[in-house]
């Protein structure tokens, strides 16, 4: 597996992954979204994962300036779970911004539980 920063060579192949998983993140992909999150891509910390030139997962961040990296998207495509992939591109964060802690925006609570991550609170929408 290869994990590198996402480019704009990436883009078709992330945003197929994103419409193959339906729904959930049709907001990144809508046809009033997928501008805007293109241009919020090229502004993120973006890493992809390939395995076999297949684009199997994908994680996006933000640096608040020195105090911390937010991890707001973390993807793998279905057939590829259950290989530690999430795992890796978490770690790449890390060591990417070694020194820097790491929080996450999630709602996969579970998932990152059952990682052993600490649960710090909760993230609430004001509007």
């Amino acid at each position: 597996m290869e994990i590198t920063l996402y480019s704009k060579s990436d883009e078709t192949n992330l945003f197929n992954m994103l419409r193959s998983e339906g729904s959930e993140w049709e907001c990144y992909f809508g046809k009033k979204s997928e501008d805007s999150y293109k241009h919020t891509l090229k502004n993120s910390i973006t890493f992809v994962a390939y395995e076999n030139n297949v684009l199997c997962g994908y994680i996006r961040c933000r640096n608040d300036d020195g105090f911390g990296i937010y991890i707001y998207d973390l993807l793998v495509k279905k057939e590829f779970r259950g290989n530690n992939i999430a795992k890796k591109l978490i770690e790449k964060i890390c060591t990417e911004y070694e020194g820097s802690t790491v929080y996450v925006m999630s709602d996969a609570d579970g998932y990152y539980k059952k990682q052993g991550y600490l649960n710090i609170g909760s993230v609430f929408q004001i509007n």
